[in-house]
């Protein structure tokens, strides 16, 4: 990678081709397309942590991170090197500042078994030796510290290393300054980071399946890159919102995960799960999963998090905001049953009741209460008549959609039968051999009849308050509801970002005894992934406007969006949305204590960027979360895609007179 500086790009480019001429290299390509500038940027900066995992999973460590040669014996080096590393049966993949003769590498070390710490040593010592034999130095850039104090014989000779000794008596007589770093070190196998944390399994809901399963092993990802403690993001990103907002260490990624090393390891952290320090420290995670796409070796910090309260409140009292926002969808269930809405909103609407009701909710104060629809989107769709042509795809109800905007479901239905596409909504009765229900199919058998209507969940309330045992519940029963449907080709269409997001990953790895879990995973799609991959020839409605507002943060890190990219392109909707959370976050936001984090978090890229947008701009927000935080943050309406193609459809038939 050469960095060519400011200039035009034709200058950058003359620069960049006298640099490669000068290094008297092979072959080279001047990269100039931003686009491609950014990926190969990004591998640049995310190396360090994307070489700690080797291509079939396993773990790899900086056990030797920093050797360098003299460039003229770069070549012959590196050939000494991996010989050495197939003679250890080790591998691993250097990288770094290969002009300058300094390597990087990591390599995966077995530093959990006494033969692999054992193996380790070895390899430490012959490979000392080796950079030694080609002219080179032990730490080319970052120092000698502990992991390479006891090898500095060997490059500068035993009497070079007891004059430094000698040196160091004279200006600190009782060793106070850095201990054993460089003179009367300890062991370079020794106090090895990973020899604390437990070698039973340790107990845990979710299946890890990137770690087999292995909690522990997931929380040593992490291995300090830093890029969760970035004070700006760039483009779509998203990680750490909470970090820019406090500023605190252990409010990044890269904090939280030192704290449940240490919580495994017993040392620092003594009471395990019901940590305190832990449980503060993971408070403000937001649960965006920027971390799972954004971190170079994709620690996920929300699964982590439901984790640990699942099992920090395991037989306690849990907090307010976990029945109230926690069990969102049972409350909304029971007043759509007893078609109370008008009277929640009632209240709502009187100061003193709201207040109430937020403290004894454990709601923060700074909060308006949203709106309930007075009709449900599964009422209307049962009060309609609707397309019987096309393709079937499977239109999932979510609790948001459902109770707090329907309007989106309504909209989406508009867009997805003008493509030709017939739409059903899963069943609501569980029978033996039932046909892909639509939402009305009421059954004649009297067992079902006798069981009730229930509804589909994804469970995502569930988990990011920690309640694992009852979201495991919840999602089975959504398996046993769209058995039927998983026995078809229809694709499962799902509005809501954070519950398509809940549906591809969480529930595969919570339910990971159950392969119902991992089919219906495979069958969700997104609003424009549907219409690209089922109504390939369908044109979307002109719409011609600018576009504002945010990429939904589990979208970028589960879903992606480059199919909604199409989409507005195709809709000629101009313009890129932000990255970033929109700080709301589900239940985080509404939660006590959280409003000030929230509200900064929102401050960093969405409302600057709707504040910023031109005139006649459509806000995009397919998040119900990010249209609130715009609504009550900044008085901004945002809408779902499916929203303006619906709008615009309506307009073209209107200007048509059909």
């Amino acid at each position: 990678f050469v960095e060519t500086g400011g200039g035009s790009a034709g200058e950058a480019r003359a620069r960049a081709e006298a640099v490669v001429r000068a290094a008297d290299v092979v072959d080279a390509l001047v990269v100039t397309d931003p686009a491609g500038q950014s990926a190969l940027w990004r591998i640049r900066e995310d190396a360090s942590g994307t070489a700690t995992r080797m291509p079939d999973g396993t773990e790899a460590w900086p056990g030797w991170e920093d050797c360098a040669v003299p460039p003229a014996r770069l070549g012959a080096y590196l050939r000494d090197f991996r010989a050495l590393m197939a003679e250890h049966g080790l591998r691993g993949t250097p990288y770094g500042h290969f002009g300058d003769g300094c390597i990087h590498v990591r390599i995966d070390f077995d530093l959990l078994t006494e033969a692999g710490v054992a193996r380790f040593r070895r390899f430490s010592e012959e490979l000392a030796e080796l950079v030694v034999a080609h002219g080179g130095s032990l730490s080319g850039e970052h120092g000698d510290g502990q992991a390479r104090a006891e090898l500095l014989p060997k490059m500068y000779g035993s009497e070079m290393v007891g004059l430094f000794e000698r040196v160091k008596g004279v200006w600190d007589p009782d060793d106070l300054l850095n201990p054993g770093m460089l003179v009367r070190p300890a062991p370079l196998d020794s106090g090895l980071r990973f020899s604390v944390l437990p070698r039973e399994p340790v107990d845990v809901a979710f299946g890890y399946p990137a770690d087999g399963g292995d909690f522990p092993a997931a929380v040593r990802r992490c291995v300090g890159v830093a890029k969760c403690r970035t004070t700006s993001v760039s483009g779509s990103g998203v990680m750490c919102p909470s970090f820019r907002a406090t500023g605190e260490e252990e409010h990044s990624t890269r904090g939280r995960a030192r704290l449940l090393h240490e919580m495994l390891a017993g040392e620092v952290v003594t009471d395990g799960w019901r940590s305190e320090e832990v449980r503060d420290a993971l408070d403000l995670c937001l649960s965006c999963k920027g971390c799972r796409s954004d971190c170079p070796v994709g620690v996920d910090m929300a699964t982590y998090k439901a984790e640990f309260l699942h099992h920090h409140y395991a037989g306690r009292r849990r907090p307010a905001a976990h029945h109230t926002m926690g069990r969102l969808p049972v409350w909304l269930r029971a007043v759509a049953r007893t078609r109370t809405a008008w009277l929640v909103n009632a209240f709502a609407r009187v100061r003193p009741l709201a207040r109430a009701a937020k403290r004894l909710g454990g709601i923060a104060p700074e909060r308006e209460i949203p709106r309930l629809a007075s009709r449900t989107f599964s009422r209307w769709w049962e009060q309609r008549r609707g397309s019987a042509q096309g393709d079937l795809v499977v239109l999932w109800p979510d609790t948001f959609t459902e109770h707090l905007s329907p309007a989106v479901g309504r909209a989406a239905v508009r867009v997805l039968e003008a493509a030709g596409l017939r739409v059903a909504l899963p069943p609501t009765v569980h029978l033996a051999k039932p046909p892909v229900g639509d939402g009305r199919t009421v059954a004649l058998d009297p067992l079902s009849l006798l069981r009730g209507r229930g509804r589909v969940c994804c469970g995502l309330t569930y988990v990011s308050t920690g309640q694992l045992d009852r979201a495991r519940a919840v999602m089975r029963r959504t398996l046993d509801l769209m058995e039927p449907v998983l026995e078809t080709d229809a694709p499962v269409v799902v509005l809501e970002p954070s519950c398509a997001a809940a549906l591809r990953t969480d529930v595969p790895e919570l339910l990971h005894d159950d392969p119902r879990a991992a089919r219906l995973a495979a069958k969700v799609l997104t609003f424009a992934e549907t219409l690209e991959r089922h109504a390939p020839g369908w044109t979307p409605p002109r719409v011609a406007r600018p576009v504002a507002g945010q990429t939904h943060c589990h979208q970028h890190a589960v879903l992606g969006d480059a199919a909604d990219r199409r989409l507005r392109e195709a809709a000629r909707l101009t313009g890129e949305l932000s990255g970033g959370c929109c700080g709301l976050a589900g239940n985080f936001g509404f939660e006590k204590g959280h409003h000030e984090v929230s509200a900064a978090c929102a401050e960093e890229q969405l409302l600057p960027s709707v504040r910023d947008a031109p005139d006649g701009a459509v806000v995009l927000a397919d998040g119900f979360s990010c249209r609130t935080q715009l609504q009550q943050l900044a008085g901004v309406r945002g809408r779902h895609l499916a929203e303006v193609l619906a709008e615009a459809l309506d307009e073209n038939s209107g200007r048509d007179g059909t």
